[in-house]
């Protein structure tokens, strides 16, 4: 077992993972920003992102099967990556980035962040 090979094709797979669960957040959340709350949007992109970004995480970027632990582990560090990116969203707003592509920065920021803290999820004994 080749540890740098199998950590190099880990994240490979994070990345890819990553980019479907990101275009599915950013593609619902474009679709209602302008009709609902963009905080709502956010929200609510961000739910439908999850549940697809767990299943791929799981099954495809860690190979492991889904279980209650390890999806419970998931959601708390979802919890923390939510209120991380909603308070980047509503800070570059704030600087005055227009909110059709705030999140953009904000994926940025994030998703390295969430990487680590899933991939702990994943892999602790």
């Amino acid at each position: 077992m080749n540890i740098k090979r199998d950590t190099f094709f880990e994240i490979l797979r994070f990345g890819v993972v990553g980019v479907i669960a990101t275009a599915i957040h950013y593609g619902v959340y474009y679709l209602l920003h302008d009709m609902i709350d963009v905080n709502l949007a956010y929200t609510t992109g961000y739910v439908v992102s999850f549940v697809v970004n767990y299943l791929l995480s799981a099954r495809y970027t860690f190979k492991k099967q889904t279980s209650v632990k390890n999806g419970i582990g998931f959601m708390g560090a979802h919890a923390f990556n939510y209120l991380l990116q909603v308070s980047l969203l509503n800070l570059f707003m704030w600087l005055g980035v227009d909110k059709t592509f705030a999140p953009i920065p904000v994926y940025c920021v994030a998703i390295p962040t969430n990487f680590l803290i899933v991939r702990f999820v994943f892999h602790r004994k």
